[in-house]
Formats: structure tokens, C-alpha cells, sequence
């Protein structure tokens, strides 16, 4: 495998400055390419099959958290590229008069997408397509956790693109770790701050450019001004869907202690209503997702019974199937920060509760982790929402509903540090998978009368051109 890595991204590297050339219509139509593919029902029936045996995940949600993400990100970029790629122009500052000044988009070359098994399809093809709009060649590394789905993608992309165009490689970590020899020009992965530090240690031996879209802690604020009822149900189907097992998923609850009980109810009954509306138990649901791997199912009960040893309790849930790798929507209070729960991304339908009876113990709480990837807010005080905004930072932020970060390709995705270097969706992609190349035209006049040798009068010029620059 290592020499057929070597072989193909000698290839990419030979064929991209022909791809950095194509203008704006033949990038797009490799997009389109894509988006036919994913509305062939033919193609779509074997997603869902290969998706089902991956995570037990419904067609809807294929449609609305895997296919459709990818069909809107490349509807935005065929809206926008002509303009992205346009050299912009920057204003001229005084002592450059006779100067033009403008930031030309290049596509970096040879680019390392590495995605996760969570969103499968989503994950991989999303920066794929920012990658091609941007004019690069790509060597895609899926997860082999999800399997079924990374063949898919494989078969895919044999079908539409030569491999020096985009090429995929599935396999365990050693042939991630032999991609990573490679001198990329960029590499984008999306998982966990722990591998992020590995890809960023291997990016740092070729000065490659990274992009790391980690996770962290997302924190959830539930203030006492909240509407229960309805962010008690955003916040059930936010924890359930793909069955918690999403980087922007609330990770704790930081919930106001005169709402907790009637919150709890509240989540209880949104539970039940969204996937056991006729009591035959959520394990029967057919739109309840499952834990995609034994290790991870064996991880997520680590968390729970260690949780659970150390002085927490079961406020709802804690249902577990091994046979199944099935796990109920699960809220657990007694949470003490020494708990395993509280110190990783748990990534999973286990939820813990912990209430907070003023603001400022809210904020000193969340500020004892990381900087999150997404922080939630829920409140109608705009003076909660206010100190809440101010007071600590995050990749993103949702005010009065949950999971929308990801949404909106117009705005930059991406976290702080631990959660995250780097930013994507929409330009801010676009450019991330760019070199932003500075331009300097002189068209008359010179710096000439500024050269030694020095004198009083070189002195006085420079002193007013940059007072009033």
C-alpha cells in the first residue's frame, strides 16, 4: 500500500497545475459529476444499505444529514465561485500611490482529506468539494469504521474522477500513517483533538498546512428565562439523532436549578414522543441510530458505569444492549468534574446534568474546560444571552436551538485550539484549501525619492507620509 500512495500522489502532483488552470465552469462540472451521482436512486438504495449496516441510520436522516448537506454545499459553490475566484482588489495605502493592490486565489496542489465515520458521507465529500472548486488534487483516507460506507465513496469516485484527480484509500491507521508521509500541501481532517495532534505533528515534518476540525466539550445553558417544553425537545432530538455520536452535539447540560425537574420531564416525554410515540420501547424504533462499533459501545458504558460508581444517578434512560450496540437516550445527574464523563468528548446518547444557581457559577464551570467547538445557549433574557456570548469563547454559537452551526454555508465552521484549527464551509473554505496570493502592480511613479542617501528632507517626507496614512 505504501508504494501505491507514493505512485498516485507522484501522479496528483504531476497533474494538478493542469487542474489549478480550469476555470470556473469545468471545476463545476466535476461538482455536478457528484451531485448526479447522489440522485440516482440507484446509487441512493445502495447508500442507504451501506449506511444501515454502518449505523443504523434511516433514510431520512441519510437524506437530511449526509446527502442533502452535500447537494447544498455544492448549489452554494456553483452560485459563488465565478466570484471567488475573481483576483480581489485591496485599497492602496498612501506611501504606494501609483500602485494596485489585489489577493489572487491559487489552489495549494496535492491535498489529505482524512474524514470520520460519524457523518461518513458527509464529512468526506463536503471539504472534497471545496477541495475541486478550489483546483486542487485529492487523496481521500475515510474511516474504516464505517466500512460499508467507505466503499461506497471508493466505488464512487473510481466512477467519476481518474485518480489523479482524486483518489481513495481505505485501510486502518497504517495507511493513514503512510499518507501522512507524504509532503501534502494541505491536509484537512475532521475527528478527535487526540489524532488532530498526531496529523498536525506529521503536517509539521513538510510545513504542510493543516485544517482540524476537532470536537471538545460542546456545553448546553439552559437558563431559568428558557421556554422548557420547546428546547427540552430540540435538545432530546439534538442528543439522539445519529445517536449522539456528532462533533456538535451538546456534550453537558449547564441547566438552571429551579427548571431542572420540569426540564427532565419535559425531555422524558420529547423522548418518547420522537421515537417511541407507541410504547413498544425506543430499542424497536426504526429511526433511533446505533453505536457503530463494539469498542465504542464498550467505551460509552466505561463512561456511564464510572459515572454512575462516582456518585451519579439516572434522571432518564440508561438502557444498554451489547448484542445491539443499542443505547437510550440517557440524562444523569450527581455529575462531579472528576467523573471520566466530564474529561472526554463523549460522543455517544449519554447526557449529564448540572445545574447552576447564578450565572457567574455557569461561567467559571465552562471555563474549566477547553474552549468548545459550539456552545448553546438557551434563554429570552437578552441580557443572559449577552454575558454568556461575552464572557467565553467558542467556534460557534446556537441561541435557542441546537445542531444549526453546520448549516449555514455563508458562515465559517470550525473550533478553538483543542476544538479546532482552521475554518470551513462556504468561502471561508474555499479559501482555506487556497493560497490568498498577494499582488503589488506598480503602473507609475516610485519610491525613488525616499532612497539614501538619508537626509533631513528624506527624513521629513517619510515622517508626513506615514502621518497621514
Amino acid at each position: 500500500m505504501h508504494e501505491e500512495i507514493k505512485r498516485v500522489f507522484s501522479l496528483q502532483q504531476a497533474k494538478w497545475p493542469q487542474l489549478a488552470r480550469l476555470g470556473a465552469s469545468e471545476r463545476i462540472e466535476r461538482l455536478i459529476r457528484v451531485d448526479r451521482y447522489l440522485r440516482d436512486e440507484r446509487n441512493l438504495t445502495e447508500l442507504y444499505q451501506a449506511m444501515y449496516k454502518d449505523l443504523h441510520k434511516p433514510e431520512v436522516e441519510v437524506i437530511a444529514t449526509e446527502v442533502g448537506v452535500v447537494q447544498a454545499q455544492i448549489s452554494h459553490v456553483k452560485k459563488n465561485l465565478a466570484n471567488w475566484m475573481k483576483p480581489r482588489k485591496v485599497p492602496t495605502p498612501l506611501p504606494l500611490i501609483g500602485t494596485s493592490s489585489r489577493v489572487m486565489y491559487e489552489p495549494r496542489g496535492v491535498v489529505l482529506i482524512m474524514s470520520p465515520w460519524n457523518f461518513p458521507l458527509n464529512l468526506s465529500l463536503v471539504p472534497l468539494v471545496y477541495a475541486i472548486a478550489a483546483g486542487n488534487a485529492v487523496m481521500l483516507k475515510p474511516s474504516e469504521i464505517s466500512a460499508h460506507t467507505s466503499a461506497f465513496i471508493r466505488r464512487m469516485m473510481e466512477e467519476l474522477f481518474h485518480e489523479s484527480e482524486v483518489a481513495v484509500f481505505e485501510g486502518d491507521a497504517t495507511v493513514a500513517s503512510s499518507l501522512l508521509e507524504q509532503p501534502f500541501n494541505h491536509i484537512f481532517f475532521t475527528g478527535s483533538p487526540k489524532v488532530g495532534k498526531i496529523v498536525m505533528t506529521a503536517a509539521a515534518r513538510h510545513l504542510s498546512g493543516v485544517t482540524l476540525e476537532l470536537g471538545g466539550k460542546s456545553p448546553a445553558i439552559i437558563d431559568e428565562t428558557a421556554d422548557i417544553s420547546r428546547i427540552a425537545r430540540r435538545a432530546a432530538w439534538a442528543k439522539s439523532v445519529n445517536n449522539g455520536q456528532t462533533c456538535i452535539t451538546p456534550d453537558y447540560l449547564l441547566i438552571h436549578d429551579s427548571i431542572r425537574e420540569p426540564f427532565v420531564r419535559e425531555f422524558g416525554a420529547a423522548v418518547q414522543q420522537l421515537y417511541d410515540p407507541e410504547g413498544c420501547g425506543i430499542r424497536h424504533s426504526s429511526d433511533y441510530c446505533r453505536i457503530v462499533s463494539d469498542t465504542h459501545f464498550k467505551r460509552l458504558r466505561s463512561l456511564y458505569e464510572d459515572a454512575l460508581s462516582r456518585g451519579a444517578n439516572v434522571l432518564l434512560g440508561g438502557e444498554f444492549d451489547g448484542s445491539d450496540r443499542f443505547i437510550s437516550p440517557t440524562l444523569l445527574g450527581g455529575i462531579t468534574w472528576d467523573m471520566d464523563i466530564m474529561n472526554e468528548e463523549i460522543f455517544g446518547p449519554l447526557l449529564p446534568v448540572i445545574t447552576y444557581t447564578d450565572r457567574t457559577e455557569a461561567r467559571d464551570m465552562i471555563r474549566r474546560l477547553p474552549s468548545p467547538l459550539t456552545m448553546y445557549i438557551a434563554s429570552r433574557d437578552q441580557g443572559n444571552i449577552d454575558f454568556f456570548m461575552n464572557s467565553m469563547s467558542a467556534g460557534g454559537t446556537v441561541i435557542n436551538d441546537y445542531m444549526l452551526g453546520y448549516s449555514n454555508p455563508a458562515l465559517p465552521f470550525g473550533g478553538i485550539n483543542n476544538s479546532g484549527i482552521g475554518r470551513s464551509l462556504g468561502l471561508h473554505c474555499f479559501a482555506g484549501f487556497s493560497n490568498e496570493r498577494s499582488v503589488i502592480h506598480r503602473r507609475w511613479g516610485s519610491l525613488s525619492m525616499i532612497h539614501p542617501p538619508y537626509n533631513e528632507r528624506v527624513l521629513k517626507l517619510i515622517k508626513t507620509m506615514y502621518r497621514w496614512m
